[in-house]
């Protein structure tokens, strides 16, 4: 006869993705960069963040720290870029916003709208000139798209590029737009005789203007601008060669996005992290709050929704890298795992009481955070109208 005996417990805390076990669902250089970034996080960021967000400042030499850690375009081939695969990006992404949501909207833009709008769109000598500076935060870019009027309809842009021989004259506003007072180049759409257009505008040339936006609630160690174009002349090198139709910002766009679907679950870790050390260390009733039943439930119920998220971004992850991702896959993740963290963050302040709302302790900062991340890269309204044109073929918001 034959005793089976059961598995040892140790009651030993576990950390919450750990028991879904998705580091085995990594390989040994996806690990080792989530490892370094999030050290990165840590030692360098983490110390600092509560002053910069309560003093609503980012320093711009964070641009080369990012850029010696090699996150900027990262998952670009060439020019300086590291060339990682796409989920090593999105872990990256996880890791920086683990920190704060204004570190990995930093490196989101930089990488994925500024960068990749060039590498895609640009010339060879657009390409030359730009990219080996901004991969290592020598130079540091903004994508000007969303106007003050026309966010999730950007085709209704007011902003315009007229021929002046063969130059281009533009003119227009663009608002909500991340790093623009840091910015040595932006990318920015216009309307032309042709269609939509992009063009790279170097933020010294004369008449371009970028104003900080100031009392955000949100996002605060990040600076958000509004670039204002009087009269911008360009010369024809600078329109994005290959961009044609809206199609290209929105292209771009998707590229963003999927770094939010990583990024987002690193808030949500983060605040689901410190809610657990702080209940284990507080005493209520003369007992730890942690072994109450329903703070038990509260954290297990986030585990199961911080663990599903980071399954879902690792298929679409590896979905990526296999070249087989569409918009309305990138929908489910932004609309889920936004949706999600965003709640999770909440539920952790609960858990942390009246020191919920001070600076000494995450969720807060990150909900506040979430909210803008909630908005920007597609509400979360036009996500659920695009995943419900996918399912019936009519498109609602047109």
């Amino acid at each position: 006869m034959t005793t089976v005996t059961a598995p040892r417990s140790d009651n030993r805390a576990q950390k919450p993705l750990e028991l879904f076990g998705t580091d085995r669902l990594l390989d040994d250089d996806e690990r080792d960069i989530a490892a370094t970034v999030r050290k990165f996080v840590d030692t360098r960021l983490k110390p600092n963040v509560a002053e910069w967000f309560e003093s609503a400042t980012l320093p711009r030499e964070i641009a080369r720290e990012f850029g010696s850690l090699g996150v900027l375009g990262m998952h670009l081939q060439g020019y300086g870029c590291a060339g990682t695969n796409a989920v090593s990006y999105g872990l990256a992404c996880l890791e920086l916003e683990a920190g704060d949501s204004g570190f990995r909207s930093f490196v989101s833009v930089q990488g994925s709208l500024s960068m990749f709008s060039i590498y895609r769109y640009g010339s060879e000598e657009q390409k030359l000139e730009w990219l080996p500076k901004l991969a290592a935060g020598e130079a540091i870019g903004c994508f000007g798209l969303t106007e003050p009027d026309f966010g999730s309809n950007p085709a209704g842009m007011r902003t315009r590029a007229r021929r002046d021989g063969d130059d281009w004259i533009l003119n227009g506003t663009k608002m909500w737009i991340t790093n623009g007072n840091l910015a040595d180049v932006a990318t920015v759409w216009a309307q032309t005789d042709d269609g939509v257009r992009g063009f790279v505008v170097p933020t010294d040339t004369p008449g371009f203007t970028a104003n900080v936006i100031h009392h955000k609630l949100s996002l605060r160690a990040s600076v958000t601008s509004e670039l204002v174009l009087d009269n911008v002349r360009l010369p024809a090198s600078a329109q994005l060669p290959e961009a044609r139709g809206l199609s290209a910002p929105l292209s771009c766009l998707n590229e963003a996005r999927f770094g939010i679907v990583f990024g987002a679950l690193g808030a949500a870790r983060d605040s689901l992290e410190s809610a657990i050390d702080y209940a284990a260390a507080r005493d209520v009733f003369d007992r730890p709050l942690s072994s109450f039943q329903l703070t038990q439930e509260k954290l297990a119920n986030m585990t199961l929704e911080l663990g599903k998220g980071l399954l879902l971004a690792l298929h679409l992850g590896r979905m990526k890298d296999d070249g087989g991702i569409r918009p309305e896959q990138l929908s489910l993740g932004k609309l889920n795992n936004v949706r999600e963290a965003i709640a999770i963050a909440r539920e952790c302040r609960t858990i942390l009481g009246g020191s919920g709302i001070t600076l000494e302790y995450p969720p807060l900062r990150h909900a506040n955070n979430l909210e803008s991340v909630l908005t920007y890269e597609g509400t979360s309204e036009m996500h659920l109208l695009s995943i419900g044109k996918a399912l019936t073929g009519h498109a609602a918001f047109r």
